[in-house]
């Protein structure tokens, strides 16, 4: 499960002056930029700093490819970005897919400890004040044999690749951690359609219990997202109901009331009114799945994303948040401007809604024919 301090993919370069953070990370936002991902940059515990001066650290940082780059010490703070839109500080930070922090070694974020020639910084570590130490980096002048005692990998300073590894491997684990759970969207009022969607039959399955299944190939555990008016209706599916507690709201309040259910957890939400999805296409958005990213969807009609099925990652919530209390309730417009992966469906025609009855006979018309070549 990830616990961040700042982002859900961070990690710390602490040390004393001198022993290369700097430098460093430089080095890291460059090698993790070029790869695709892009990253945000924070630094804290600078004395009198001057934002974005030509080879000052700031400067540094935002040549190597971090957007955006934020300076802090104990009396004020600063966010060097681009664009328009982007003034929010923690926000923007995490639009970005990774955090590199130089400084905060006191705080519980994970950290690659510098250790410079004078080792000053190995009492602290061994009392405790420095917590969730993940590895050591030394400065290869020194005998670093003294280093082995602490039960951590060493790295020398100049091992780019190495530490890089090592760094790509964390944040690997750390994505690998973030459970991913299913959710049928069940809490419409079927208005177009005259009749609960969630109990129709295209298969040998109502809906509902179609849906669910095929969520369940690919998720660690499945609920329904219902209004509390709901939950003696769908009872007899055997799933863990999560009633509405963002009252009117349409898609974006079940999705928000699942969050609020279990925050550390990925989403994959699934409609109940797609009747032509398969395990092919919960094979295709599963593995496609970017946990760096706010969300992970198909490019539906003229490439516009598909929000009712699509794998939205914990850190959307905050900014889904922020959109509703602007008056922007649209998941597809949430998709269409944020950080997301969108991916090409191999078969577009499995993405159709059925939203009336008209369609509903044609649907069945099509999967009765198809079922027939079985």
């Amino acid at each position: 499960m990830i616990s961040e301090m700042f982002h859900p993919f961070e990690i710390a370069l602490c040390g004393l002056s001198g022993s290369g953070k700097t430098t460093l990370m430089e080095k890291l936002i460059h090698r993790f930029s070029a790869e695709g991902f892009e990253v945000a940059a924070m630094k804290h515990g600078c004395h009198r700093f001057e934002i974005d001066r030509e080879g000052k650290d700031s400067d540094r940082f935002r040549q190597a490819g971090a957007v955006p780059v934020l300076i802090a010490d104990r009396e004020k703070e600063a966010l060097i970005s681009q664009g328009t839109g982007r003034l929010d500080i923690v926000g923007s930070t995490l639009a970005a897919d990774l955090l590199f922090i130089e400084g905060l070694k006191e705080l519980a974020a994970p950290k690659l400890l510098m250790i410079d020639a004078s080792r000053e910084i190995l009492p602290p570590l061994e009392a405790g004040a420095i917590p969730q130490a993940l590895a050591l980096v030394h400065d290869s002048d020194g005998d670093a044999g003294e280093l082995k005692r602490f039960g951590l990998p060493c790295f020398g300073r100049d091992d780019i690749e190495s530490i890089s590894a090592f760094v790509a491997e964390f944040f690997s684990r750390t994505a690998a951690s973030v459970p991913l759970n299913g959710l049928v969207l069940a809490g419409g009022r079927s208005s177009r359609m005259g009749r609960d969607k969630a109990r129709l039959r295209y298969h040998d399955e109502r809906q509902l219990d179609r849906t669910a299944s095929l969520l369940a190939t690919v998720c660690d555990e499945v609920f329904v997202s219902c209004r509390s008016d709901q939950l003696d209706r769908y009872s007899d599916a055997g799933l863990c109901a999560i009633a509405d507690s963002y009252l009117d709201l349409g898609p974006l309040g079940g999705l928000l009331s699942a969050q609020r259910h279990a925050p550390g957890a990925a989403w994959l939400v699934a409609a109940c009114d797609l009747p032509f999805i398969d395990e092919a296409v919960m094979a295709t958005l599963a593995e496609a799945r970017n946990p760096y990213r706010f969300a992970t969807a198909f490019a539906g009609d003229e490439g516009r994303p598909e929000p009712l099925l699509s794998i939205y990652e914990p850190k959307s919530r905050r900014r889904l948040l922020e959109r509703h209390a602007s008056g922007n309730d649209s998941l597809r417009s949430f998709l269409m401007q944020s950080r997301v992966t969108l991916i090409e469906p191999d078969a577009p025609s499995k993405l159709r809604n059925v939203n009336n009855p008209a369609a509903m006979d044609e649907a069945r018309r099509a999967i009765g024919k198809d079922c027939g070549r079985c």
